[in-house]
C-alpha cells in the first residue's frame, strides 16, 4: 500500500524543473466552476485551466465516459485503430469542413503535424522552394522548436541555437505588408483566428478576408490554429465559421478534452493524401481513454443551446465587466469574443495585469493574463451566472484592494 506523502508548495521547488512559477496554492478538488485548495479555500474558476476545462471540473458526462472506457482498453498505439477515435473523428468531421482527423496529444504537437503536412504538400506538388511560412507577432502556437519558432514572440523561441528556417512575422491585422510580402515561394499563412496569448486581437473583416484571398493567389494553404478559440469558446463551434472564410488545415486541442490531453489536426481529403503511411505518427495519439471523454465533451460542447449559452453568458461578463470598470477606471477596453475575454488595462495600469491575477487569488477568484496589460477569463463555456455574479464580485473586492 502507497503511504500518502505529505505535499506542499514547497516540494514544487525541491523537484520540479524551475520553467513555471506556480501560485503558493495547491488545488485538490473541483466541481463545476469552483475549486478547493488543501485549506478547505473556495475559489470561483474564471480561468478554466486556460481555455480548457469548457464543461468545468468533473462534469458527470466526462465522468462516466472516463470510467466507463477506463474499464475497456487504455492503449493499443497506432499499429491498430479502436472505436472512440473513430468515433471521436467522424464527430468532428461532421461538426466542419475537414475530411480527414490526425490525434495528437496537445496543441503544439497539433500544429507540428499542420505545419509538416503544409510543407510536404507544398514539396510534393510545387517543389522544395515552396517553402516559406507566413505567422504573425504576438502569435502563439506552442513550444515544440517549429511550432515555437512559428509563434510571433521571440522570448520563447530565442536561446535554444539555430532555428527552424524559412518563417517570416508579419503583423496582425496589415493587410497592406501581408500583400507586399505573400509570393508563389509562400507554402502556408498559420494564424490565430482571435489571438490569445498575444493580448485577446480579434482580426479585422478585412483581414480575414484578405487572408484567404491571398492564399488562393499564390497557392498557399492557410493553417487556422484554433486550439484556444475552438471547440464553443467563441460561441461557434469553431471560430472560423464565424468568419465568414474556412482553413485549409485546422488545429483543435484545450478544451477538446475538456481536462484531459487531447490534441488534432483537421483537414481534407486532397490534403490528407499527402501524409501517406510512416510521413508522422504518434505513440499516444487518438489514445481510446482521450477520445472516449473528448466524444462525450464534444456532443455537449456542440449542442445548439450550450453555444447559445457561450453568447449569453459574453454578455454577463461584458456588462459585470463595464459595471466595475465604471467604479474603477482601470481597464480601457474589453475584448476578445464568446468566452474567450481580455480586460485590457489602461495608461495608469500598464504592466499591471498579473498584479490583477493575484489580487483576484486572494479573493477566492482564479483568472488568467495575456501579456503583462491584459486580465484574461476563459471560464466553462456551462458556468453558471450564479458563479459569474459572485466571481465578478470577488473581481470588485480586488480591484478595489489594489485601487485603495
Amino acid at each position: 500500500m502507497t503511504v500518502e506523502m505529505n505535499v506542499q508548495r514547497a516540494l514544487f521547488d525541491e523537484v520540479m524543473v524551475p520553467c513555471y512559477s506556480p501560485m503558493e496554492m495547491i488545488p485538490v478538488k473541483g466541481e463545476g466552476s469552483r475549486v478547493w485548495d488543501q485549506n478547505g479555500k473556495e475559489y470561483i474558476d474564471f480561468a478554466g485551466g486556460i481555455a480548457v476545462s469548457c464543461l468545468g471540473h468533473c462534469h458527470p458526462a466526462m465522468v462516466a465516459a472516463l470510467n466507463e472506457q477506463s474499464q475497456k482498453i487504455w492503449h493499443l498505439s497506432n499499429v491498430m485503430t479502436n472505436e472512440p477515435a473513430l468515433r471521436l473523428a467522424k464527430k468532428l468531421t461532421d461538426l466542419c469542413f475537414a475530411d480527414k482527423v490526425f490525434f495528437a496529444n496537445s496543441g503544439a504537437e497539433a500544429n507540428e503535424a499542420a505545419l509538416k503536412l503544409a510543407r510536404r504538400y507544398a514539396a510534393d506538388v510545387y517543389g522544395a522552394e515552396k517553402s516559406e511560412i507566413i505567422a504573425f507577432k504576438q502569435g502563439f502556437h506552442g513550444r515544440t522548436f517549429f511550432t515555437v519558432t512559428v509563434g510571433g514572440q521571440e522570448a520563447y523561441s530565442d536561446g535554444f541555437g539555430p532555428k527552424p528556417g524559412d518563417v517570416t512575422h508579419l503583423e496582425y491585422n496589415d493587410v497592406d505588408a501581408l500583400r507586399a510580402h505573400i509570393s508563389d515561394r509562400t507554402c502556408a499563412i498559420m494564424m490565430e483566428p482571435l489571438q490569445g496569448e498575444g493580448g485577446i486581437i480579434a482580426p479585422t473583416d478585412e483581414f480575414i478576408q484578405t487572408v484567404r484571398e491571398l492564399c488562393d493567389k499564390h497557392n498557399a494553404l492557410l493553417i487556422f490554429d484554433e486550439v484556444q478559440t475552438g471547440n464553443g469558446r467563441t460561441g461557434e463551434f469553431y471560430a472560423y465559421q464565424g468568419l465568414g472564410i474556412t482553413p485549409d488545415i485546422l488545429s483543435t486541442a484545450k478544451s477538446l478534452g475538456g481536462g484531459f490531453p487531447i490534441g488534432a489536426m483537421l483537414t481534407t481529403n486532397e490534403l490528407a493524401e499527402h501524409l501517406k503511411v510512416g510521413t508522422h505518427g504518434s505513440t499516444y495519439g487518438g489514445n481510446p481513454l482521450a477520445c472516449a471523454v473528448a466524444e462525450a465533451v464534444i456532443d455537449v460542447v456542440s449542442e445548439p443551446q450550450t453555444l447559445a449559452g457561450v453568447k449569453e453568458r459574453e454578455v454577463l461578463f461584458r456588462t459585470g465587466l463595464e459595471k466595475i470598470n465604471a467604479k474603477y477606471q482601470i481597464f480601457s477596453e474589453i475584448r476578445g469574443k464568446g468566452l474567450l475575454l481580455g480586460a485590457a488595462l489602461n495608461e495608469k495600469w500598464q504592466g499591471r495585469a498579473r498584479d490583477v491575477l493575484v489580487a483576484a487569488g486572494e479573493q477566492g477568484l482564479m483568472v488568467l493574463v495575456a501579456g503583462a496589460n491584459v486580465v484574461r477569463f476563459t471560464p466553462s463555456l456551462v458556468i453558471s451566472k450564479q458563479d459569474i455574479e459572485q466571481g465578478l464580485e470577488k473581481l470588485d473586492k480586488a480591484l478595489a484592494s489594489l485601487t485603495n
